[in-house]
């Protein structure tokens, strides 16, 4: 069988205080797209996870090791994981094809939230890829009604970025809101988003808190961002901790119009769209 993994955007990434666990609360609206790795699956007299892209163990290898851990009897499993989602990007495409490896054990397997979380912060949201409000470091996932239109360039880096020195550069900064911040700017976003409107329609709350650490970390950032800015996006802005920089565009015409007048040093440039529900 072949199933699809697709990319998490963050359209925005409001940080608030570490917990005691270490991870930060954070406030943000997930939305998948049509961007996506390919898993294909099938049997094989043992399990393997094959991905030449990850060097070593990742996290769907993780997955499948944990649903056995936890008595699930589905049949040994090569899984071949095609990436098409950048390593490393803040795509969240790791977590992407480790909930997909979980979703295969739905209904024979307690508490696969559970097991998603112990993963990874991001897993949990991907269990069911919808757009949705998310909080906690992750694990606290509100479906929302898809989005109106919109479309989204994307540039990545060619070297990915470690989630957790952004997070250490941003403490450093002393970036982030207080409890009370975080709590009023979830409900503007729930009361922007539960219409099913376009991002484009609430462009001043897509505001990453990390931005400043990442672009800090990696200038190259800012340039790709003030590129696209330049070519036409309605707003701009990084996703996770980075280092994909993000255009938003009106629809798929204008984000391949746009993507197409970038410098060729952006030519690794990738036009997606939201992933809608079923």
């Amino acid at each position: 069988m072949i199933a699809r993994a697709p990319a998490k955007l963050n359209l925005c990434l409001y940080m608030g205080p570490a917990r005691d666990d270490g991870l930060h609360e954070l406030r943000s609206l997930f939305c998948p797209l049509t961007l996506a790795d390919r898993i294909e699956i099938g049997s094989d007299d043992e399990d393997e996870v094959v991905c030449p892209e990850v060097e070593g163990e990742n996290l769907a290898a993780a997955a499948l090791a944990g649903l056995r851990r936890r008595g699930w009897r589905g049949p040994p499993l090569r899984i071949e994981i095609g990436k098409r989602i950048p390593v490393a990007a803040g795509l969240g495409g790791g977590s992407a094809d480790a909930a997909a490896v979980l979703r295969l054990a739905a209904g024979e397997v307690d508490d696969l939230a559970g097991l998603a979380a112990e993963l990874g912060a991001d897993v949990t949201s991907q269990l069911d890829p919808r757009f949705a409000l998310v909080a906690g470091a992750g694990e606290r996932v509100e479906p929302l009604p898809d989005p109106g239109e919109f479309a989204v360039v994307l540039i990545p880096s060619a070297d990915g970025l470690s989630a957790g020195e952004v997070y250490a550069e941003a403490d450093r900064l002393g970036l982030g809101r207080t409890a009370a911040e975080l709590e009023e700017a979830e409900g503007r976003l729930r009361a922007a988003a539960v219409g099913g409107a376009s991002p484009l329609d609430y462009s001043e709350l897509l505001v990453n808190d990390l931005q400043a650490a990442a672009v800090g970390l990696r200038p190259e950032i800012g340039e790709a961002l003030a590129a696209l800015r330049q070519v036409g996006a309605g707003a701009t802005l990084v996703t996770g901790s980075g280092p994909t920089a993000v255009g938003l565009f009106e629809h798929i015409v204008a984000a391949d119009r746009a993507a197409g007048s970038l410098p060729p040093r952006w030519a690794s440039a990738i036009v997606s769209a939201p992933a809608r529900s079923a």
